[in-house]
């Protein structure tokens, strides 16, 4: 909804991209009482957002011109430029939330786009960690890049979907941080992987010791949830860690050993290891190797 001047109103968002991510964030911002407006080249996706209450639009412009606020959820950074310009050219008064995973140079690149609009409503990134549960439940953990007021501005726009919300700098600062969180969370699945593999191999209850593990320092939500991760983005993700290392001359053996390490794990891999349990006693063989 626009006012007379052509400014939509503060209490429209807009969604563009249902995925996975997108539609779950959809139903909580029209539960939240917010004008939502949203777009997706897969009909299928828009008809189920509109069962939700959200309005559809035929474009990426036709939800900015009906948004205070619009939110970015499409897969690759050519997909985030296209539709940021378009919405940029056609309805610059709407504030751009790239919720996308992107380079930071994607994120300052639409920015000095929009800055370059009269009128122009301005830009943040925010990349979202948590996953599609933390879609689902609307408690995404959301790690923020921009301006302050401008984050202060759309906050209504993220509340409905959001655990916590960090700033932790300028344009891009959501992005890199983001990164960071990958690395992690792939080096965790690695090294889980490989930890419960071994106590497989010397005939101890995978089960068990994972149990066992729960109440150990090694204790996170990774080892708790392994079974219910998908392993979709590791290669996009590691190459985005790649390519932030090569750019301040830091070698990355981390992402390199969870390049190596990542295509031999897969989801039916994990869920054969997670329920092993010995057939005989686990308790393997110990020999004296005292010569």
């Amino acid at each position: 909804m626009a006012r007379a001047d052509g400014v939509a109103e503060q209490n429209t968002v807009g969604v563009i991209g249902l995925g996975a991510m997108g539609l779950p964030i959809a139903g909580h911002l029209t539960r939240s009482r917010l004008a939502v407006t949203v777009h997706d080249t897969d009909a299928t996706r828009s008809e189920a957002a509109a069962e939700h209450g959200c309005d559809v639009a035929t474009d990426a412009a036709g939800v900015g011109a009906r948004s205070a606020v619009t939110l970015v959820l499409v897969p690759t950074d050519d997909d985030v430029r296209a539709v940021c310009l378009d919405v940029l050219d056609r309805a610059p008064g709407s504030t751009l939330v790239i919720c996308s995973s992107v380079h930071p140079a994607t994120i300052r690149e639409i920015a000095a786009a929009s800055a370059e609009r009269p009128g122009h409503g301005g830009v943040l990134d925010a990349a979202l960690t948590g996953g599609v549960r933390a879609a689902e439940d609307g408690r995404v953990n959301l790690l923020v890049g921009g301006e302050s007021a401008a984050l202060a501005r759309v906050r209504p726009a993220l509340d409905p979907w959001c655990a916590s919300v960090h700033h932790l700098g300028g344009l891009g600062a959501g992005q890199i941080a983001k990164s960071a969180n990958n690395l992690v969370h792939w080096a965790q699945i690695c090294a889980i992987e490989e930890a419960l593999d071994l106590a497989r191999s010397h005939g101890l209850s995978v089960p068990a010791v994972r149990a066992a593990l729960f109440d150990a320092p090694t204790d996170s939500r990774t080892l708790r949830e392994l079974e219910r991760m998908r392993l979709t983005w590791w290669a996009k993700d590691l190459a985005s860690v790649e390519r932030l290392g090569h750019e301040i001359g830091r070698p990355m053996p981390v992402a390199d050993m969870c390049r190596a390490r990542m295509p031999s794990i897969t989801v039916g891999s994990l869920a054969e290891l997670l329920v092993w349990e010995p057939t005989d006693d686990p308790t393997p063989e110990i020999r004296d190797s005292t010569p």
